[in-house]
């Protein structure tokens, strides 16, 4: 009896610990990438399922196109002349048997013009088989250079691997199923911490960024490539720069880029065409004005570009005209000899700038069409 009881207790226990250990292992595996990452991560673009990435891009219509025979001959003879190599299409193929999911690469941060880059991916099979080709593909990335340094250093249950060669190093290490690669040992370390869920400080993710989170509340619930990209970094270089030689802005202005507080970008197929989306996060320029896209109606079912936004422009016609001068057109220039001021402009048009391009099929090229309303059609005129 006390034979069976025993046998009863060892089996729960073992069913418990492997309950306990898939569980962790599912929500490892599912982590966001966001949640690998430090909050004041700079750039991240991710490809959630890269076999599915791929077998999309080839039943697309332009794919399809770039296969047509007449298309084929045409660039026969351009392409024949490029060097043939195997190396990209064995890499294609290697890629391929790992079936990366969630595969990321992200620039953390920039320290003394030293960047510091972190990625990875969740893999397939077992640790040993994807060795069998990142291995290779690390022999590849050093390539024969007698002065390279390899160390290998345990690290809270896994083995990081490090190799250096004067002032550049990476460091890579598994976390299955994940296999993750830095530019820095410490960066690595950080991301096996966050990946383990052991972080000094579980609000140093991106994933609880408000900014971030604002962000990606835009994107799609299905896309094929996401990038992320936060520019305070380099709006604090740039206003470093303006101070080191005395231009100062007025309080309440700056720079476009200062005023950036995200880029995101999103890229998805949808019947066999592709589908981009960008979000810029910037504070409303204007207050008190909503767009009515009113240009809206001005649109074709050959219409394949529509953009409407808020534009001051006259309040921004000094700064257009300096922006006009350096690119070497004087557009702007032509008003102020025309004596047509910024009080005129704001006086005769509203802010709604829109623009609609259009491709018939019977055009050879494009039209575009720039739209403004009109709010004095005497000064307008």
């Amino acid at each position: 009896m006390r034979r069976i009881l025993f046998i009863l207790i060892a089996l729960a226990v073992a069913a418990f610990a492997g309950w306990y250990y898939w569980e962790f292992s599912q929500r490892l595996s599912s982590a966001p990438v966001a949640a690998l990452l430090p909050r004041e991560t700079i750039f991240v673009a991710q490809i959630p399922d890269f076999n599915r990435a791929r077998d999309e891009w080839q039943r697309c219509d332009i794919y399809q196109l770039y296969r047509e025979r007449a298309v084929q001959d045409f660039l026969r003879k351009p392409l024949g002349n490029a060097p043939k190599t195997d190396a990209a299409s064995q890499t294609l193929l290697e890629i391929e048997q790992l079936a990366p999911k969630n595969a990321f690469v992200a620039l953390t941060s920039i320290e003394n013009n030293n960047p510091k880059i972190v990625g990875g991916f969740r893999f397939r099979g077992s640790q040993e088989e994807a060795e069998r080709i990142t291995g290779k593909w690390r022999l590849m990335l050093m390539g024969q250079n007698s002065s390279l340094k390899l160390e290998k250093v345990q690290y809270q249950g896994h083995e990081i691997e490090a190799t250096k060669t004067g002032s550049f190093s990476i460091a890579s290490a598994y976390d299955p199923p994940w296999f993750f690669v830095a530019t820095d040992a410490a960066d690595l370390q950080a991301l096996l911490d966050r990946a383990d869920r052991r972080a000094s400080n579980p609000d140093n993710r991106l994933d609880k960024d408000e900014t971030y989170r604002t962000a990606i509340s835009r994107r799609p619930s299905y896309y094929t490539a996401f990038f992320y990209l936060q520019p305070k970094t380099f709006s604090q270089r740039l206003a470093a720069l303006r101070a080191a030689v005395g231009s100062t802005p007025a309080p309440g202005e700056g720079t476009m880029l200062e005023k950036m507080r995200c880029i995101t970008g999103s890229m998805r197929f949808e019947n066999g065409k592709i589908h981009d989306m960008f979000f810029l996060g910037m504070p409303k320029l204007e207050q008190n004005t909503t767009l009515t896209r009113s240009s809206l109606s001005l649109g074709t079912r050959e219409t394949f570009l529509y953009l409407a936004m808020l534009l001051n422009l006259g309040e921004r016609m000094d700064t257009l005209k300096q922006a006009a001068a350096f690119a070497g057109t004087k557009i702007f220039q032509a008003f102020s000899d025309s004596g047509i001021t910024a009080a005129d402009w704001k006086a005769a048009f509203g802010i709604e700038l829109g623009s609609l391009a259009n491709w018939p099929s019977s055009a050879r090229w494009p039209s575009l069409l720039v739209t403004l309303p009109v709010t004095d059609a005497t000064k307008a005129g």
